[in-house]
């Protein structure tokens, strides 16, 4: 994984728009409708590169994919992974109930989550297995295609946290849900481990960890701590023998749109962060809501073997961020752990349900650019010319 040796390097989340057409041929394939594999794979092979120089030409210099042949960060493994079968109606809100449905009930009635309430849950009725090897391979070979000859600094693939595959789909076979869990960390570990021998950076999709508050009034945050510590244990079983320099990990908070008013303290559970096996760290820090968290990664003390990548453009609004406030941002950052140690990112990923259109795509890239030229004005600040 690289590191800031001579200016910012700038990144992103993952998750960016999909093209219209492409959208509908993926949303036809998840509802088991025909679709002509030749005429999908292709569409999506011109989407990545479409995709990364789009990403390339607005000053980023680590890029992905944009998850384009995906229609959810999370829900695209429901194909990759056997041992599990659809739950007639399950389609919901997985905010019902949650600390901020029952303190803004008409704001989450009339702007709901409809992404992932529109999507199919799955229930567990047989052993585990990873099913996913031919889809993986796809992936990476299209991203390795659209860098090559490129002047990207590095490039990832994302791969969601066995986590949140167990927060999203019912055990109905497992005598316990710790042993379901591993179940999954060890299926999922076959993705991880794909990507990362391929050559590309693994980036863990785990905003599960830091939602649990919100979404379980009954919990207090040490039952979240408790909680969470064992969901950290399970994806380091997912990522032994990996070497952490090639895993980023990320999470935040489930919510694009919203108050936000119980999204959990970062200082409550930034330690349990710092156990992921992974040599950096990707989370919310641009919005009104986590801002002022940079003080808390001072007062930790991050290892010097550990990158943050903090967001300094949001998904939380739609307002374009000026690249001067970018640049503070970053440099704000780079005062805490240095200038090497810091990577520019996003808050989170822009479409992380595709059907969800929070963000008008032409905003999203303003974005990314604001992203790109804030770095290299924070680079200009950190490497002043002699």
């Amino acid at each position: 994984m690289r590191r800031s040796t001579d200016r910012i390097l700038a990144t992103h989340v993952g998750s960016l728009p999909r093209p219209p057409d492409l959208y509908a041929l993926l949303e036809r394939q998840e509802r088991g409708e025909p679709v002509d594999p030749r005429t999908l794979g292709a569409r999506i092979d011109e989407a990545v590169h479409v995709t990364v120089r789009a990403q390339l030409e607005r000053g980023l210099n680590v890029v992905n994919d944009g998850e384009v042949g995906k229609t959810s960060f999370l829900t695209y493994v429901n194909s990759r992974l056997g041992g599990f079968e659809p739950i007639a109606g399950s389609q919901k809100s997985p905010w019902a109930g949650s600390r901020e449905q029952r303190a803004f009930p008409e704001y989450y009635a009339s702007a709901g989550q409809t992404g992932a309430a529109s999507a199919v849950h799955m229930r567990c009725t047989g052993p585990i297995t990873y099913i996913g090897n031919d889809a993986v391979a796809h992936d990476i070979a299209r991203l390795q295609a659209a860098v090559a000859g490129t002047a990207s600094e590095d490039a990832f693939l994302t791969a969601i946290s066995p986590t949140n595959v167990e927060d999203w789909q019912t055990n109905d076979y497992y005598k316990s849900q710790e042993e379901y869990l591993f179940a999954i960390a060890d299926a999922m570990r076959e993705e991880y481990l794909a990507i990362v021998n391929a050559g590309l950076l693994l980036q863990v999709d785990d905003p599960g960890l830091m939602t649990q508050y919100a979404l379980r009034p009954e919990w207090s945050v040490e039952d979240c701590r408790v909680w969470a510590r064992v969901r950290v244990e399970a994806l380091n079983h997912a990522l032994r023998g990996i070497s952490p320099d090639r895993v980023r990990f990320h999470t935040c908070y489930s919510i694009n749109m919203g108050p936000r008013v119980h999204d959990m303290e970062l200082r409550d559970m930034v330690d349990v962060i710092l156990g992921v096996d992974a040599g950096a760290y990707s989370f919310e820090s641009a919005n009104p809501r986590h801002e002022h968290e940079w003080r808390v990664w001072q007062d930790i003390g991050v290892p010097d073997d550990k990158i943050l990548i903090p967001g300094v453009v949001t998904h939380s609004n739609v307002l374009v961020e000026h690249p001067d406030a970018v640049a503070e941002r970053i440099v704000r950052f780079a005062a805490v752990v240095g200038r090497e140690r810091v990577v520019a990112g996003a808050d989170c990923g822009f479409a992380s349900f595709a059907s969800t259109d929070e963000i008008h795509p032409s905003i999203v890239w303003a974005k990314l650019a604001a992203l790109g030229e804030g770095a290299r004005r924070a680079s200009a600040a950190l490497w002043p010319r002699a």
